[in-house]
């Protein structure tokens, strides 16, 4: 269940002023994640004996980190100051902000503070991972303010592409932070809650020390449409006898609603596909965010027993993931979905940097089977949750913070959002582009970079959590790259004479049945090799190996100008 608030966290209580302000203390504020990259956001805030973190996201792998599943943040420095922290204040329910909570919570026992959307989402993932009963969660309001030791944050309303998305304002013993989290400014958001620009101007009239405020749109001139504009264009693609397919990212709950809108108004049942969509959006309709007639949802099963132009399927699998969704139902790959000639497949999302080959090979294969594919190419399927040049500079004008920090983005975005706050009136000197682990302290007056803490990555693999480091990528990179050859023999134990082999496996490096003069010529170069061991008396395993790898490796490069991994077997009798 999720718990309230403590009763006194609505009251207006001035943070505390400690004596050791006067003697020189200041605030720290440390990025474990989300600077230079997409994702894994999590920044800590640090005075004297308190700590709160805000966010605790995940990034996906990147192509050269095989078979990796999820990267999280590195939280050592959190691990070694547990008795300093307060709470993880959270600000949406997107993975990049809470993808990272479950292993967070596993280290630290540390209590969650979110609104009730982002907390519900939460509550799912804890679930999946044992961790609910344990964990000390409070929701809160658009418009509450909480007390953390020293720290005093206020939730403020901001429009995003999920609902109950909010930017803190925290005030610290030094002055007011403003951190925006994921924003954009929408006029005419779909649940109606327009951004709390008001409150935003408030704190820039009270004094506003800095401002930490979303990237990832820093380059787009301009302002962000309005999420409402996608309605009608749905609306006419729907209006069609074609089966419809929509897909897009599960969390965002604005387009899946607009989707259902414009199937109830063509008259088509709606099928969820995908584990995460369909967690999302029984979460959020049990909550109340996402609204449908009470016949709209079918199962996925039953989409047989409709015709096309009574369908409307909602997936995941709008970046092209090899194991999403609609991927497989692509590649003919899912046991319940197929595509007929003739289905409207709409891909309502952009493609993340990064993912834009996985994207475009997905729209080759939907083609190929068929369908009519409607992506963001071809039509307006797609509205960005980020803020424009325009809309960052209406916050600049309206905080009108002392020093700025960009946040969540590569590096190439925190320098444009630097250029565009130095162009609304802050000094070069107050602007601050940081790196993950770089620690930043200021007081009222002044602030400097003072040093760096852990903050590397942490890579996930299954059920291991950091056991696949730099060692293991390279020797995966190696193996998909030149394969494997296994050279196995037996030694006599007192003789050190071989009784059995050497036997050559090979593994992605050559079909063997196909390369046997190759196999024998290394079996007799290894036979070779052997014989001069037991002449010289040999019999150190280790010296065995090094002889073995070395040779076969030159040998190898030689004939065929690869290099696979060699790993040599010596077994005793």
């Amino acid at each position: 269940m999720i718990s309230k608030t403590r009763s006194n966290s609505t009251k207006k209580v001035a943070v505390r002023r400690t004596a050791s302000k006067e003697n020189g203390s200041k605030l720290k504020i440390i990025p474990l994640g989300g600077l230079h990259e997409v994702g894994k956001n999590m920044t800590v805030f640090e005075y004297e004996n308190d700590m709160i973190i805000v966010d605790a996201g995940l990034a996906f792998p990147e192509d050269e980190m095989l078979g990796v599943d999820l990267v999280i943040p590195d939280i050592t420095y959190l691990k070694r100051n547990a008795e300093k922290i307060k709470g993880i204040v959270v600000t949406h329910g997107h993975e990049d902000h809470i993808g990272a909570l479950p292993y967070v919570l596993k280290e630290l026992n540390i209590p969650i503070y979110a609104t009730k959307l982002t907390l519900g989402l939460i509550e799912t993932k804890l679930e999946e991972h044992g961790l609910l009963r344990s964990a000390k969660m409070y929701c809160v309001k658009q418009g509450q303010r909480i007390r953390l030791g020293c720290f005093e944050v206020e939730f403020i309303r901001t429009n995003h592409s999920i609902p109950d998305s909010v930017a803190l304002a925290i005030n610290t013993p030094v002055g007011m932070i403003v951190h925006t989290g994921d924003f954009k400014v929408d006029y005419t958001p779909i649940d109606g809650g327009i951004i709390d620009l008001a409150k935003f101007g408030i704190l820039g009239k009270k004094g506003v020390l800095a401002l930490m405020s979303d990237s990832t749109n820093a380059e787009r001139q301009g302002f962000t449409m309005s999420e409402s504009t996608i309605g009608q264009v749905f609306e006419e693609l729907f209006d069609t006898d074609q089966r419809i397919l929509v897909a897009t990212f599960a969390s965002n709950i604005h387009r899946i609603q607009q989707v259902i809108n414009a199937a109830e108004k063509t008259k088509r049942k709606v099928a969820i596909c995908g584990r995460s969509m369909l967690n999302v959006i029984t979460v959020a309709h049990k909550l109340g965010y996402i609204k449908f007639k009470a016949n709209t949802l079918i199962d996925i099963d039953d989409i047989g027993k409709y015709s096309p132009h009574q369908i409307c399927i909602i997936t995941t699998g709008s970046q092209g993931e090899p194991m999403a969704a609609l991927s497989r139902i692509a590649n003919s790959e899912h046991k319940k979905v197929e595509i007929y000639p003739g289905d409207r497949v709409i891909i309502s999302a952009s493609p993340i940097p990064g993912n834009e080959k996985y994207v475009s090979k997905l729209v080759d294969e939907l083609f190929k089977q068929g369908a009519d594919v409607i992506y963001h190419s071809i039509a307006e399927t797609h509205v960005s949750g980020h803020a424009c040049q325009e809309e960052l500079k209406l916050i600049q004008a309206l905080v009108k913070p002392k020093f700025f920090i960009p946040v969540h983005g590569e590096y190439k975005h925190l320098r444009q959002h630097a250029k565009l706050a130095e162009k609304m009136g802050v000094e070069p000197e107050n602007i601050f582009i940081l790196s993950n682990g770089k620690v930043l302290e200021m007081d009222k007056n002044s602030a400097k970079v003072t040093g760096m803490v852990n903050a590397g990555r942490v890579l996930v693999d299954g059920l291991g959590v950091g056991d696949v480091g730099s060692v293991v990528l390279r020797d995966r990179q190696h193996l998909s790259q030149d394969g494997l050859i296994v050279v196995v023999l037996t030694l006599d134990s007192e003789t050190g004479m071989v009784v059995a082999g050497p036997d050559v496996i090979s593994r992605g490096f050559v079909y063997m049945k196909e390369s046997e003069d190759l196999m024998e010529e290394i079996r007799e170069l290894l036979k070779k090799q052997l014989q001069g061991f037991e002449e010289s008396h040999i019999t150190d395993w280790n010296t065995i190996k090094s002889g073995i790898k070395d040779s076969l490796k030159n040998f190898l490069f030689e004939k065929t100008k690869r290099k696979p991994m060699i790993l040599p077997v010596v077994m005793e009798v």
